[in-house]
């Protein structure tokens, strides 16, 4: 069984506690999806710092306000190998392949900023799904794969609390990715793909419609989990300090047989879980 512990979209949000509690909890691996600071170097620095495996890619809002495209560059050489934006990052162990979708994504179909065209170059919705399948071929059969992006895909639905729907603005509509699921449909033809984890749209929604639906699972057991709890740094009823992480465990086949959004103390104690998809077989 794997145990994956996932961050939801930073935004400047990771500090001693944060780093302390991970390395408490001792998940098999750590998820990140991105938008981890506007350009600050400090928290890719960080990540690095920990004492577990990680991967990560980068976010919209890790090129900060600077179209030249540096900042991005700067934000993935302190991340090294850690980033594994179109590319494969073999976690093993604890036995996990885990490849990543195009970075600096905004969602919205198939949009390429300035930023992310200066440090990337140009590429069309097709190449980038081929570059995502590209490095899923890559990953040994045997392990489980997971998709890590910051935008998840399109096709999970066009209403404003799915967990890709535009919230901002009317109509609601489909705001993921067209090159993900494209990738999707190409790698499952060769192999299952269990788990796709991201974020950047977050779980609460604007001008105070509730929440958003965070979890999907389709026909071919494929679980979609967003994880964008923002912000993920809260106090219970006595002001004591609490850390957002999604929990997910993984089988040795390969399927997921849990996930969860949990808030957590310091110790590791959980102090509240939104149980989101639980096996039969499993005593939850």
């Amino acid at each position: 069984m794997l145990r994956l512990a996932i961050a939801g979209d930073l935004h400047g949000q990771w500090d001693a506690l944060d780093a302390a509690l991970i390395e408490r909890l001792a998940p098999d691996a750590l998820l990140v999806v991105g938008d981890l600071a506007d350009g600050d170097l400090r928290f890719p620095r960080r990540l690095r710092e920990l004492n577990l495996p990680v991967a990560c890619v980068l976010g919209n809002h890790d090129a900060g306000r600077d179209a030249s495209g540096r900042t991005l560059a700067l934000m993935e050489q302190a991340l090294g190998p850690l980033h594994c934006g179109w590319s494969l990052r073999l976690l093993d162990p604890p036995g996990l392949a885990v490849v990543g979708g195009r970075p600096g994504s905004p969602g919205g179909g198939f949009y390429l900023s300035a930023a992310v065209k200066a440090h990337w170059g140009e590429l069309s919705l097709f190449d980038s799904a081929e570059r995502i399948t590209a490095a899923a071929r890559q990953a040994p059969p045997d392990l489980p794969l997971v998709l890590l992006a910051h935008a998840g895909p399109s096709g999970l639905g066009s209403a404003a609390s799915d967990p890709c729907g535009r919230d901002w603005k009317r109509p609601a509509c489909d705001w993921g990715d067209q090159d993900l699921q494209e990738a999707i449909v190409r790698i499952r033809r060769t192999r299952p793909v269990p788990l796709v984890v991201f974020g950047h749209m977050h779980h609460r929604l604007r001008h105070g419609a509730g929440q958003r639906r965070s979890l999907h699972r389709d026909r071919q057991g494929t679980v979609y989990l967003n994880a964008a709890c923002v912000p993920r740094h809260d106090v219970d009823a006595h002001g004591a300090p609490l850390r957002h992480f999604c929990w997910v465990e993984v089988s040795a086949g390969g399927s997921v047989t849990l996930a969860s959004q949990r808030w957590f103390h310091g110790d590791g104690a959980i102090e509240r879980e939104e149980l989101l998809l639980c096996s039969p077989a499993l005593p939850c």
